[in-house]
């Protein structure tokens, strides 16, 4: 039985990732015992607590006749793990851009994202003398 079906990565759960919480889709039948042995096995980590979420499907029209069906639902697993651990799959890479200006000075590039999910890129000169630091908003595909 394969226990651990996929990895959840959304906007909310890398937020949780960042703090030790990892959301895995498991199998139904598969209870918190279980699920943290298996995270523990695969991954490597000590599992602290397991939460879990059965998720109810949504109901769904038909474009063309005039009636509804639902979507298979899942079940969700939240697994804490020791802190200072961390799961591979859910880590991303911080970058930081060095990019030379036409005087042929270094500036650094950092983005951050404010509390309303709006990108906001900062640039720095390293300049000799008074560093400047000024910020400007970064329209991205949304």
């Amino acid at each position: 039985m394969i226990v651990i079906k996929r990895p959840i990565v959304t906007e909310k759960s890398m937020k949780m990732a960042e703090r030790g919480l990892y959301t895995f889709e498991v199998d139904k039948n598969a209870n918190k015992y279980l699920i943290s042995k298996i995270v523990a096995e695969t991954f490597g980590v000590k599992v602290l607590k397991v939460k879990i979420s059965n998720v109810k499907g949504k109901m769904k029209m038909q474009r063309s006749v005039r009636k509804s069906y639902q979507k298979a639902g899942m079940k969700k697993a939240f697994v804490q793990v020791k802190k200072g651990e961390k799961i591979a799959i859910f880590e991303t890479p911080k970058e930081e851009a060095v990019v030379t200006s036409p005087e042929a000075e270094p500036v650094v590039l950092k983005e951050k994202k404010d509390l309303l999910g709006k990108t906001k890129v900062r640039v720095e000169k390293s300049a000799v003398g008074a560093a400047q630091t000024t910020q400007r908003k970064v329209i991205t595909g949304k």
